[in-house]
């Protein structure tokens, strides 16, 4: 299993744009082949810091689902919502 944290830092009003794009996101995602577990997080003390933690399978459902429709369509409006870039990291158990 591979666990991606995906953390974004998002602009001052732009929550609401960023969770009304994601749903459609979380929902396809989630019936996606590979796709353990899909959810978005809200930090406690900071409302425009929201963080993807997702399971997958292996590499190759990853790939798949960067490949999605969903994804390539999605994904890079989160660019003019957040500051910077998203900080992002992959994971294996040990």
């Amino acid at each position: 299993m591979i666990r991606i944290i995906s953390k974004n830092t998002l602009k001052d009003g732009k929550r609401d744009e960023f969770l009304k794009i994601t749903k459609e996101l979380i929902e396809k995602t989630r019936k996606e082949d590979g796709c353990i577990a899909y959810h978005l997080f809200e930090d406690i003390n900071n409302p425009l810091i929201l963080t993807f933690v997702e399971d997958w399978r292996d590499e190759e459902a990853i790939k798949n689902h960067n490949n999605t429709e969903h994804f390539k369509r999605i994904v890079p409006q989160f660019g003019d919502l957040r500051v910077g870039k998203s900080d992002l990291n992959k994971y294996t158990e040990v």
